[in-house]
């Protein structure tokens, strides 16, 4: 058998990169900064109790692997991760200190489809997309699902033919996906915060992409 766990992470606003500003504007706009304040302090918990409960399991790392969502398969994976860790992501810093502990980052993600992703996404922003309460732009276009679909396909295949047997998979992954119905049988699939996950469309909205 091979374990694949699922961590379902939120996006700290360090997540967002060059939109954070504008998905800033957005959500205090509509919102309040003081919403925002909230906001970010609910995500920082979640986070804490992801590294609390990870720190439970007392894994061996020698034989845990890392997916990441949003993390391309480029030859430079641990490069991107050290320079988002060094922006504040909460995420990264997390998979850098499991990294040290001897578990092995892997690629996860088509960067072609991550690419389109992005450009959607500037595009929804730019369009005055409404906010949802996560406070980003919400798309629920035919194209927007269709790509997260083919990026769901994608990173099955890639735990597919990269996690071995007896080893574990740790998969961070946005709420929106659905990836545990793509995988193969002998991949028991676990998951770390049932209660934020309810179902393959338990959230829709970017910021859990």
């Amino acid at each position: 058998m091979r374990t694949l766990i699922l961590v379902p992470i939120i996006h700290t606003e360090r997540d967002l990169g060059s939109l954070l500003e504008r998905v800033r504007e957005e959500y205090v706009q509509r919102y309040g900064l003081a919403k925002w304040e909230q906001h970010r302090k609910a995500i920082h918990d979640v986070w804490a109790e992801i590294r609390r409960r990870l720190k439970a399991l007392d894994l061996s790392y020698a034989s845990v692997r890392l997916y990441q969502d949003g993390l391309p398969v480029c030859g430079r994976e641990v490069d991107i991760i050290k320079e988002v860790a060094a922006q504040g992501s909460k995420n990264h810093q997390l998979l850098l200190e499991l990294m040290q502990r001897g578990a092995k980052l892997m690629g996860t993600e088509d960067p072609q489809l991550l690419r389109r992703e992005y450009r959607l996404l500037k595009d929804a922003l730019a369009a005055g997309t409404p906010l949802e309460d996560s406070g980003v732009a919400v798309r629920e276009d035919d194209q927007s699902r269709r790509l997260l679909a083919e990026r769901d396909r994608y990173v099955a295949r890639r735990i597919k033919t990269t996690l071995l047997r007896g080893e574990i998979g740790l998969l961070f992954l946005g709420l929106a996906h659905a990836v545990e119905h793509l995988l193969e049988a002998d991949i028991l699939v676990t998951n770390l915060l049932p209660a934020l996950r309810t179902g393959p469309a338990a959230d829709r909205n970017t910021l859990n992409r």
